[in-house]
């Protein structure tokens, strides 16, 4: 169900900022950690996929929230404006890297929205909870370029990625079978490319590969 596009700008604009609001909420309210906030902010801003792709008639209009939200999260990483998404770490982008993906992405896969939302869900989904698990019970480490992950968290980047991935496909009518198998390999490039990436710029690295697969893979499975 599309929408006019300036109608559709003005309710992304809107959900996000009700997702960065209720983030901060739960930071001082509740107070809770900014490793969680910060996750929860990162997962609801990622399912704005899901409203672009579904809302917007152009790619023209869907590309300005992405856009706008580089330059408001740059903003926000050097002023610490929103405190619930940021960790105060200096070299942690990921928060300007993923809307720099997303913005990539749109005009590319704008005829192929099942794509386009399926090579967001990895990084939205399967690296927040490869964080979460890896903070809170990885004990088997390795190290990839001077970077430590541990084996639980790569295994949760997996399963979530597989997840939300094939989640994506079939609410975009694609069939269950192609779904299985190409969120399955997605996952899997996901969570190699997640573990090789410097901490960071995965944020750029998992989408566009995700991508890539998605779109090579795609016509082949799908026969």
């Amino acid at each position: 169900m599309t929408l006019s596009d300036p109608l559709a700008l003005v309710i992304a604009f809107l959900y996000v900022s009700i997702i960065l609001a209720l983030g901060e909420g739960l930071r001082r309210g509740l107070h809770l950690s900014v490793e969680f906030t910060r996750k929860f902010v990162h997962v609801g801003v990622g399912m704005i996929a899901f409203v672009i792709a579904a809302l917007f008639q152009s790619w023209q209009f869907a590309i300005i929230p992405p856009l706008a939200f580089v330059v408001v999260n740059s903003i926000s990483y050097r002023r610490q404006i929103f405190s619930g998404m940021e960790t105060g770490e200096k070299g942690q982008l990921g928060t300007i890297y993923f809307p720099i993906s997303f913005a990539i992405l749109i005009p590319l896969l704008w005829s192929q929205p099942a794509l386009l939302v399926a090579s967001l869900m990895p990084m939205t989904w399967g690296d927040a909870f490869a964080a979460i698990v890896g903070r809170r019970w990885g004990v088997h480490k390795f190290t990839v370029l001077n970077h430590t992950r541990s084996v639980e968290g790569s295994a949760a980047m997996f399963v979530f990625s597989f997840a939300a991935t094939f989640l994506a496909l079939v609410a975009f009518a694609q069939p269950i079978a192609a779904s299985l198998a190409l969120a399955l390999i997605v996952a899997l490039g996901a969570t190699i490319v997640e573990a090789l990436s410097p901490f960071g710029i995965d944020n750029l690295t998992v989408p566009l590969v995700s991508a890539v697969v998605l779109v090579a893979l795609s016509g082949a499975v799908g026969k």
